[in-house]
C-alpha cells in the first residue's frame, strides 16, 4: 500500500489584490489534498482604485467586493479575523480570535497604512478615504459644508467651502479632478454660487504625480487648472488648527483638509521576529520574496522591499509570482527568480479625461480614459463571473445624502 500523501496548508493574511491573487491562482493550480486558508479583517476586498468616486457619488459596490463572491466554488477558506502574532519558527498564526492557524506555507501581504509624518493636528482633523467608511465619512461631509449657505456673511462662505487636498501622488489627482465638478454641482443644488468653491491640491515635490514622466505629469497640472483647481508645488504642511492650515510660507483658512500625502508598510510586519524591516518600512526579501532564513514564507503587495511596490498593478503581479513559487515547491521543481515588472499609468482626471503612461506611449483625453475604463472593468472581470463583474462596474449611483440635493436629483 502506497503511504498517505501529506496534506500541506497554505495560510495567505490579507484580503487585497495580492492575498486574492494568490489565493485564486493557488486554488487552481494546488491538487484538492492542499488546504488554502485566506485570513482577513475584512469581510470585503476594497478596489482602492476607484475608491474617490464614493467620495462624489459612485456607489460603494463599485469599489467593494464580499471575499465570499470572489472565492464562490473555490476550494479557499476563508476566516475573518485579525492577526496580532505571527510565529515563523513555529509556523503558525494567532488572530484576536486567540485562534492559531498552523500553516506549512505562509503568505503575509498586509497591506499599507496612512502615515502622517507627526505633523501636529492632522491625523485628528484631515480627512482620508483609503476605505469605504473613510469615503463615505468624507461624502457626508461635503453635504454638510453648505449649512452655511444660510449664513449672510461672504468671508463665512468662502471659508466653509474652502477644500485643501494634501497629496498630489495619483490619489490627490483623481479626487481633486472629480471633486471640483461634484462640488459645483452640490452648490447649484444648495443656491450657492460657483465662485464660493474653492479646492487646492497642496504637493510637497516640484511636480504632480512625480513617478510620471515629467511631460505626462505637466499635461495632468494642466488639466486640473483648466478645471478651476489651485495647485501649489513644492509646499510642506507644518500645522493643521481648527482654522488653518499651516505651511511654511503661506497659510490657507478652511474648515476641510483631505489627506492623500503619504502612506507606509503596514507597521505589524515590525513586530514579527525574523523579520527584517527596510528604514522605509518594508520588509527585506532575497531574490524568491521570501525573508532571509524562512523559505517557506512569502511576502508580498506593498510589504516587500523591491521596485514598484505600493502598486496594485504590483500587488497582482507579486500574487501570481508567490502562487507560482508555492506550486513549484509542491511539484518539486526549481524557483524562478522575481523579476520586478514595470508598472504603467493610467490617471484620469475628471469626467472623459485621463492620461496613460504605458512604456513609449502616452496617450490623453478620451482614449486615455476609456483605456482606464477598461482597466478597471478587466480586474473586475478576472475575479468574478463575467455578468457579475459587469453588474458592479455599472452600479448607479445612491442617493445623496442630503434632502436638498435627493430632491433635486
Amino acid at each position: 500500500m502506497s503511504k498517505k500523501s501529506k496534506i500541506h496548508r497554505v495560510v495567505i493574511v490579507g484580503g487585497g489584490f495580492a492575498g486574492i491573487q494568490a489565493g485564486l491562482n493557488l486554488a487552481k493550480s494546488l491538487p484538492k489534498s492542499t488546504e488554502i486558508c485566506l485570513i482577513s479583517n475584512k469581510h470585503h476586498f476594497e478596489y482602492y482604485p476607484r475608491i474617490y468616486r464614493v467620495v462624489t457619488g459612485a456607489n460603494p459596490r463599485e469599489v467593494c467586493i464580499p471575499l465570499s463572491e470572489i472565492f464562490k466554488k473555490t476550494r479557499v477558506k476563508i476566516v475573518y479575523d485579525e492577526i496580532n502574532k505571527v510565529d515563523l519558527n513555529n509556523k503558525n498564526v494567532t488572530g484576536k480570535s486567540e485562534v492559531n492557524y498552523e500553516y506549512d506555507y505562509l503568505v503575509l501581504a498586509l497591506g499599507s497604512e496612512t502615515v502622517y509624518f507627526n505633523i501636529e493636528g492632522v491625523k485628528e482633523r484631515s480627512f482620508g478615504f483609503k476605505s469605504i467608511n473613510e469615503a463615505l465619512a468624507l461624502k457626508k461631509h461635503l453635504h454638510k459644508m453648505f449649512d452655511v449657505y444660510l449664513s449672510s456673511h461672504k468671508e463665512d462662505i468662502i471659508s466653509q467651502l474652502h477644500i485643501v487636498v494634501v497629496g498630489g501622488g495619483p490619489s490627490g489627482v483623481e479626487l481633486t479632478g472629480k471633486l471640483i465638478a461634484y462640488m459645483r454641482v452640490l452648490a447649484d443644488h444648495h443656491c450657492v454660487k460657483n465662485e464660493f468653491i474653492t479646492i487646492d491640491l497642496v504637493e510637497g515635490s516640484s511636480a504632480l504625480v512625480s513617478t510620471l514622466p515629467p511631460e505626462v505629469s505637466k499635461k495632468v497640472y494642466d488639466r486640473l487648472h483648466k478645471l478651476g483647481v489651485n495647485i501649489f508645488l513644492n509646499r510642506t504642511l507644518i500645522k493643521e488648527d481648527i482654522d488653518n492650515i499651516l505651511m511654511k510660507d503661506m497659510t490657507l483658512k478652511t474648515n476641510t483638509l483631505i489627506w492623500t500625502a503619504g502612506s507606509r508598510t503596514n507597521h505589524f510586519y515590525a513586530s514579527i521576529d525574523g523579520l527584517t524591516v527596510h528604514k522605509n518600512g518594508r520588509v527585506l526579501v532575497d531574490e524568491y520574496l521570501r525573508p532571509e532564513g524562512f523559505e517557506n514564507v512569502f511576502i508580498a503587495g506593498d510589504s516587500p522591499h523591491t521596485p514598484y511596490a505600493g502598486l496594485a498593478q504590483t500587488a497582482i503581479y507579486d500574487g501570481n509570482y508567490v502562487a507560482s513559487s508555492i506550486t513549484r515547491i509542491l511539484n518539486n521543481r526549481n524557483l524562478k527568480k522575481y523579476m520586478p515588472k514595470k508598472v504603467s499609468y493610467a490617471v484620469p482626471v475628471g469626467d472623459g479625461w485621463a492620461a496613460v503612461a504605458w512604456g513609449p506611449l502616452k496617450i490623453y483625453g478620451w482614449v486615455g480614459y476609456i483605456m482606464r475604463e477598461m482597466i478597471d472593468l478587466i480586474y473586475f472581470m478576472s475575479i468574478l463571473p463575467p455578468h457579475k463583474a459587469i453588474k458592479i462596474f455599472l452600479n448607479k449611483p445612491l442617493p445623496e445624502p442630503c434632502h436638498t440635493c435627493q430632491v433635486d436629483l
